[in-house]
């Protein structure tokens, strides 16, 4: 009877053990997790910070350094596009990847030249092409007149589950899906990441590029274009976006003459109507945190509006909390 009752309390001990040592994991983990998101934040709000020193005049720029005790001559400029050193802090460091909204495509703006441009990446036919343009173009319309391929009310209607045209502004890319002859496979394919909504609406600037966009002008920032929006343009190798891509580590393009001579005269000529030096408020900024000894990350992906007539002088317009990255999985070229 005795050892029978050893072997039950050993067992419980041996229970009870397990559980406190799993509950002791668990506390660990979630310490853990929650140092790295609020780590990734500060990422975050690090790189508003350096886009509004970006942004400000030479006075505001000196302002801003002295607060943040470095000489405005000798801190370092964070660019997007560019691969930013991890930034210790608090126990761990954070890195982070900065982008501009101005090297996707505008689903608002485009015409039908960009619009194809970007589907020139994915095996389907001209047709196939020629129906999704029209029909992300009726989709924005403010009409029910069809195009030649496209789709109003008409079509959306006879489908098993009926909705209606928008006819009206992409609100979130994420509508692209309802539009005739858009796939889930083609979207989160790649799609997704060479189309954005964002647009410029409150200065002059922004302005001038509605006004072009009108018209077929709306371009590509050449300076943020990812490498897959780059391989798109007419005439693009993989060479030649490579070099783009290694041009930009050291530098922004200042000028559309540093583009020419880079990629030499034909090739320029072929996508200089589609580019542009011109970036907008728009930035993506993402953020990974991640614990000193420990593989614990945690990330935030967010759309920033960077605007000196705003209160703060940028506000948060997309916000994706503790986002599914690591470190690695931020690309070094924005791909």
């Amino acid at each position: 009877m005795v050892l029978w009752v050893l072997v039950l309390l050993s067992g419980i001990a041996t229970e009870f053990c397990f559980a406190m040592r799993t509950e002791v994991n668990m506390v660990r983990n979630f310490k853990e997790q929650t140092e790295a998101y609020y780590i990734a934040l500060a990422g975050l709000n690090r790189a508003i910070f350096e886009l509004l020193r970006n942004e400000s005049s030479p006075e505001k720029k000196k302002l801003l350094a002295d607060k943040n005790e470095a000489p405005a001559e000798t801190s370092s400029r964070w660019r997007m596009n560019t691969d930013i050193p991890p930034v210790p802090f608090a126990g761990g460091r954070f890195k982070v990847r900065i982008g501009n909204e101005a090297g996707k495509i505008n689903l608002n703006t485009a015409g039908e030249p960009l619009l194809k441009m970007m589907l020139n990446r994915f095996k389907i036919e001209e047709q196939e092409k020629s129906i999704i343009v029209d029909a992300i173009m009726d989709w924005r319309d403010k009409n029910d007149l069809h195009r030649m391929n496209g789709a109003e009310n008409d079509y959306y209607q006879s489908l098993p589950e009926p909705y209606e045209c928008k006819n009206g502004d992409f609100d979130a890319i994420e509508e692209l899906l309802m539009v005739r002859g858009v796939t889930p496979k083609m979207f989160y394919g790649g799609l997704n990441r060479m189309v954005t909504a964002f647009q410029d609406r409150g200065s002059r600037r922004g302005n001038i590029m509605r006004a072009g966009s009108k018209a077929g002008g709306a371009k590509i920032c050449i300076n943020a274009a990812s490498k897959a929006m780059l391989l798109s343009l007419p005439q693009m190798t993989d060479d030649l976006a490579q070099s783009i891509i290694d041009f930009r580590k050291e530098a922004d393009f200042k000028t559309l003459g540093e583009v020419s001579t880079l990629l030499g005269a034909e090739a320029y000529g072929a996508i200089s109507r589609h580019i542009t030096l011109t970036p907008n408020p728009y930035y993506e900024i993402l953020s990974v945190g991640k614990i000193t000894d420990s593989r614990t990350r945690q990330g935030i992906r967010a759309v920033v509006e960077i605007n000196r007539t705003l209160k703060k002088g940028y506000r948060v317009v997309q916000w994706n909390d503790r986002a599914a990255l690591s470190v690695d999985m931020i690309p070094e070229s924005n791909e």
